[in-house]
């Protein structure tokens, strides 16, 4: 009788842990994979929102790769990721390194600036910048006091600089969240280690690639993981921005996304691009997870 109310126990022990995390799994799948599911769903049907929905398989994402302009939007996606993340983390180490290693009275009023970026709201970013870049807006205006008239432009509405004026905004938004990330692994690196590679003749570039890098490493994984997803499904900024003009010179698969389900009316392409966004995002993430992985062991 003992033993079996021991086993008894025991099963019910095993099984407590399950039904703690059971309530989360449950907000998670209603918020998150019941969604996706839906959209899969969605992405083999031809419907526009209001009729009836035809099944037309893998269709709409044969359809993708014979789509030009879609085509193109992944690829300005895949460029955001040189301004939103490469940019970013770059700067990053240097603006981190340079605030934790020099005695930088009102530190912490550095970092909230820095960081203030991320805490305004990106559509109020987009038309504080759009100002920026309008014809008579400050860069025009300070091009020509120094004389350069020559350089002026619509940045916005200009086919070959539309798309780098764009991932500017990206890379300064980007780079507080970087930075910030990046100064809190460097304020666990030993100060023993600097002491130690200074009697051994190590300068600060010596110090940067040496102890400085490969310490921060989890947090720059991080740092790109973040900044890569926010390149791959911007939207609000190139729809207060650009609205992916000139043309198609600036369009992203997430406003791609919204384009054909709000105003084409093709809600099973736009499920299709949605889900196809999914899968390389997640893709790519793991291409970052694992190869720091590999690299820290």
């Amino acid at each position: 009788m003992a033993g079996a109310v021991r086993r008894t126990s025991t099963a019910g022990n095993r099984w407590t842990p399950y039904l703690f995390i059971l309530p989360a799994f449950l907000v998670y799948g209603a918020v998150v994979l019941y969604p996706l599911a839906r959209s899969v769903h969605l992405s083999l049907f031809d419907w526009d929102g209001l009729t009836l929905a035809t099944f037309v398989g893998a269709d709409n994402y044969v359809a993708i790769l014979g789509d030009d302009r879609l085509i193109a939007a992944f690829g300005h996606a895949f460029v955001f990721i040189f301004f939103y993340a490469v940019l970013p983390v770059s700067i990053g180490l240097v603006m981190a390194t340079l605030l934790t290693r020099s005695r930088v009275r009102g530190l912490s009023v550095f970092r909230t600036i820095i960081f203030l970026p991320q805490v305004i709201a990106m559509v109020v970013v987009a038309v504080a910048w759009r100002q920026v870049y309008a014809p008579d807006g400050v860069l025009n205006t300070a091009l020509r006091t120094v004389g350069l008239d020559s350089l002026t432009r619509a940045w916005l509405g200009d086919y070959a600089f539309s798309l780098p004026a764009v991932g500017i905004i990206g890379t300064w938004v980007s780079t507080g969240l970087v930075t910030v990330l990046l100064m809190a692994g460097m304020a666990r690196i030993p100060v023993e280690q600097f002491e130690s590679a200074r009697l051994d003749g190590a300068g600060p570039i010596r110090e940067f690639f040496s102890i400085i890098v490969p310490a921060v490493r989890a947090e720059t994984t991080v740092a790109l993981t973040l900044t890569v997803v926010a390149s791959l499904k911007t939207f609000d900024l190139i729809y207060v921005t650009t609205g992916g003009g000139p043309g198609s010179s600036t369009t992203v698969p997430s406003y791609e996304v919204y384009r054909r389900a709000f105003e084409l009316g093709q809600v099973g392409s736009a499920a299709a691009v949605g889900v196809t966004l999914t899968v390389i995002i997640f893709l790519i993430s793991l291409v970052i997870n694992r190869a720091s992985d590999r690299a820290t062991s």
